[in-house]
């Protein structure tokens, strides 16, 4: 089988599995920010497609392929693949859910305790040779940490699940909303509670998103959502930039209805020097932290990844249906 993969060799080198299927495999690489007419040239005949989660696949691209059966997220993101035209097609859209959930939570957590801690602000203050100061100051505002503080997470799926199972051992209080509630056991398990999404984003002093892209999570952080939430609370977002409406984050930064926020994702991507957060970062340097969004580039998520892609190659091959079809096949 033929494969047309839009991403780094190197990758498939470092964490491809040793399998019949992926040595039998076909793979042809081309560069992720070629064009589809230098994709269509390497192959364009090829029976499945290998994507980062940001390459976009449009129905055009899809319907000068006539032999593909199969387009596979290398992540968990597949918002920029056309999954109408895909199923119209036939040709299964699939990606790796949870994959990354390790990392991805591992970095909320991470992005929680620094905003919790004022980490961008002490370092700031240090390099500029004011360590005493900001040691004084500190004293006269002492921050809370994450054994004292109420967490809310917002989608509750493989990450987000992670998380709360990670904060346990810090003794944070978790609530989570999700658009379907998890059974009582999962919910004991984790030591999470359900509650809708208001009068979670009123009750939390930490807020994380965990939603895939799509039409219900558009801007579901937008100014009717930052008006409920209390002024001392932080925003993690390690899940997909359309989640937020920038310009209602940045207003609610800058007139102090929100403590702060780190985010890993950005709507469009890549963030240029004029995106709005971008642009705030500059005016007010300690109540952002921005990431390059790396939450899900770990060995283990690769790894991981990488197995799941041929995994459900090898069914396509054997003609049953893959195990992770995200376009109601």
């Amino acid at each position: 089988m033929k494969v047309l993969v839009l991403a780094p060799k190197s990758r498939y080198d470092t964490y491809g599995p040793e399998t019949p299927t992926s040595k039998a495999a076909q793979l042809i690489f081309c560069d992720r920010e070629g064009t589809e007419a230098e994709w269509l040239a390497a192959g364009g005949d090829a029976d499945a497609l290998f994507v980062t989660p940001v390459t976009a696949i449009s129905a055009a691209f899809i319907a000068q392929m006539p032999h593909l059966k199969l387009i596979h997220s290398e992540g968990v993101g597949f918002d920029r693949i056309d999954l109408e035209a895909a199923k119209a097609r036939g040709i299964y859209v699939c990606n790796n859910a949870g994959c990354n959930a390790a990392a991805v939570s591992e970095l909320s957590i991470t992005l929680m305790s620094m905003l919790l801690h004022r980490v961008l602000w002490g370092d700031r203050m240090v390099r500029q040779g004011h360590q005493g100061e900001a040691v004084r100051l500190m004293e006269q505002d002492i921050p809370s940490d994450l054994s004292l503080s109420t967490v809310g997470l917002i989608g509750f799926g493989a990450i987000g699940q992670a998380v709360a199972e990670r904060l346990r051992p810090y003794g944070s209080e978790v609530f989570y909303f999700a658009p379907h509630r998890r059974d009582e056991e999962t919910e004991i398990r984790l030591n999470a509670r359900y509650l809708p999404l208001e009068e979670l984003a009123a009750r939390c002093d930490i807020l994380s998103l965990h939603l895939p892209a799509n039409t219900a999570s558009h801007h579901l952080v937008n100014e009717e959502f930052l008006s409920c939430v209390k002024p001392t609370a932080f925003l993690v977002n390690t899940a997909r930039g359309a989640i937020i409406d920038d310009e209602a984050l940045c207003a609610a930064l800058r007139e102090d209805r929100l403590a702060g926020a780190a985010v890993d994702c950005y709507e469009p991507e890549p963030a240029g020097a004029d995106h709005p957060l971008v642009r705030l970062a500059a005016e007010y340097p300690d109540k952002l932290i921005l990431c390059p969004h790396y939450g899900g580039l770990s060995k283990s998520a690769f790894r991981a990844a990488h197995r799941m892609l041929f995994e459900d190659l090898e069914s396509v091959i054997a003609g049953r249906r893959p195990q992770r079809v995200v376009n109601d096949l």
